[in-house]
């Protein structure tokens, strides 16, 4: 189980080694070649711009191995006890704890997020695996006593084969998050990460079989939106767990819908988060600062709309700006960066343009939004930009009512809670919200009312695997981690036992 990790380099000279020489698809045990070799597509290191490699996408007869695969390892694994399924999945966590830093500078090339961001990603991977194999041996059903020496009991079964298909701020860590409860209930998954970031997925796929899970249990499948349509419409796939967008997430709805399939739906969001005047200032700062440039601001479940008390307004601004200025720009694989390359050129051009449609529509920029260009040569065609933070907001401009899903925070004023309130949640979206003030009373009753699913008091984007998180209204279905996700991930069965005579009407 043991990995030799490479020696600690200075900071100066980090290393940018990655193994992408062998296939990404992984299915029945080992990495497979694509058979498109026409459309394959570059996938670039954000940090440089550099090519990492070439994507080829999974077609239809891939995919079905894929899942055929799946459905091989799901009789014995469904068979097992949980005590025997929670073993190979605390060994995986085993493993993956050995391999740290590894797992994690391979997610930073691929991703651009800060190296100490993705030591925390591949720690919740970790996390959730170890959560849910400590629950595999609890599932249980239920014994309802009926008259006459009559019962009935439930059992509560997995469904078969799942689909997973990820995003690309989180690749391994949401890879881990669909894959650990779908194992613990017994099913078996194909996960199709998203064709930005495809190299994280499949050395998951290596850890669980060298925990000792069976081929094909755990199995990847690379491509775009082609690809996830064969997997949706697969007709051995009994469920699909999607982390995206809106508009992708409708789609696959729309798709599962054909075969009455379960979803899982994690989207985006446009969360707000409330600061009151009774507020420790000091926590609002780090916690709206938490909420916003995480990832490069590459999150769901930012609170990007951040509602200041006019009394305090002019002081939390002047210290968000300073503090946002003073965020170290740069190679993601330094120790001393804090925030590192957006996932894609298009992606940075798209985020410079909401800013500039900010600008456009009367928001004042108090601090970046700009392209940024590193001082090391080799960084110059990364995808980096300065966090920017946006005063004289309004709810009618469209850096408030879209999720730009980057570095910027957009600052409105309020004067009282029940104003707050209706603005906070005009909103088609609920993923998120939070709320700072020192009225405990009154951080309960905001959150009461606040249309949303993940709620924050005092603190802001803390994922614990032990806490279900999902979102209201078009920011999803379903919940990903915390014990409900055994529902989602397992179904019902209801048995009745007669111990008398049949009473029948004929």
């Amino acid at each position: 189980r043991a990995q030799t990790l490479p020696l600690a380099v200075p900071p100066e000279t980090p290393m940018r080694k990655v193994d992408i020489s062998v296939p990404l698809n992984f299915w029945a045990g080992q990495r497979r070649t694509s058979r498109d070799k026409c459309n394959k597509e570059n996938v670039y290191e954000p940090a440089t711009g550099r090519v990492l490699c070439h994507l080829g996408p999974c077609g239809a007869a891939e995919v079905d191995q894929a899942v055929k695969a799946a459905k091989l390892a799901f009789e014995p694994w469904s068979k097992l006890s949980g005590m025997e399924r929670a073993r190979v999945m605390i060994e995986a966590a085993h493993i993956i704890e050995s391999r740290r830093e590894e797992i994690a500078e391979t997610e930073v090339v691929n991703n651009g997020k800060s190296i100490t961001e993705a030591r925390l990603d591949v720690d919740s991977a970790r996390l959730c695996i170890e959560y849910y194999a400590g629950l595999a041996s609890t599932l249980a059903g239920q014994h309802v006593q009926l008259p006459g020496g009559s019962f009935a009991y439930t059992r509560r079964e997995p469904l078969g084969v799942c689909a997973g298909i990820g995003a690309w701020n989180y690749p391994f860590q949401i890879a881990a998050w669909k894959s650990a409860p779908a194992l613990a209930c017994g099913n078996s998954m194909v996960f199709k990460p998203s064709p930005v970031t495809p190299v994280t997925a499949v050395l998951l796929a290596e850890i669980y079989m060298q925990a000792g899970a069976p081929e094909g249990l755990f199995n990847v499948v690379q491509g775009g939106q082609e690809t996830g349509s064969f997997l949706c419409h697969h007709p051995d796939v009994a469920k699909v767990s999607f982390t995206g967008s809106i508009p992708t997430g409708q789609k696959i709805m729309e798709m599962a819908s054909k075969g009455v399939k379960p979803v899982t739906l994690e989207l985006g969001g446009k969360s707000p988060l409330i600061i009151f005047q009774d507020s420790d200032l000091e926590n609002a700062v780090r916690g709206a600062l938490m909420a916003n440039f995480l990832s490069q601001g590459q999150v769901c479940s930012n609170g990007t709309r951040v509602f200041v008390q006019r009394e305090i307004l002019s002081e939390f601004v002047e210290e968000v700006v300073r503090r946002t200025q003073a965020i170290a720009i740069g190679d993601p694989l330094l120790e001393s960066t804090r925030m590192g390359a957006l996932v894609s050129r298009p992606h940075l051009e798209k985020v410079l343009y909401f800013v500039e449609k900010a600008k456009e529509e009367g928001a004042t920029v108090l601090c970046g939004g700009e392209r940024f260009v590193p001082a090391d040569p080799t960084l110059r065609g990364g995808y980096y930009m300065t966090p920017c933070v946006l005063g004289d907001c309004t709810d009618e401009m469209t850096c408030v009512k879209e999720e730009i899903f980057g570095p910027v925070m957009s600052v409105l004023s309020f004067e009282t809670e029940e104003e707050v309130l209706q603005r906070a949640n005009d909103t088609t979206m609920g993923l998120a919200a939070g709320v700072f003030t020192r009225d405990v009373a009154r951080a309960h009753r905001v959150v009461e009312q606040l249309k949303a699913g993940s709620c924050f008091i005092n603190n802001y984007n803390i994922t614990p695997v032990e806490v279900p998180f999902g979102g209201f209204k078009m920011s999803g279905i379903g919940r990903e981690n915390g014990q409900v996700t055994v529902e989602y991930y397992s179904q019902l069965k209801t048995v009745f036992v007669e111990m008398g005579d049949v009473d029948s009407l004929f």
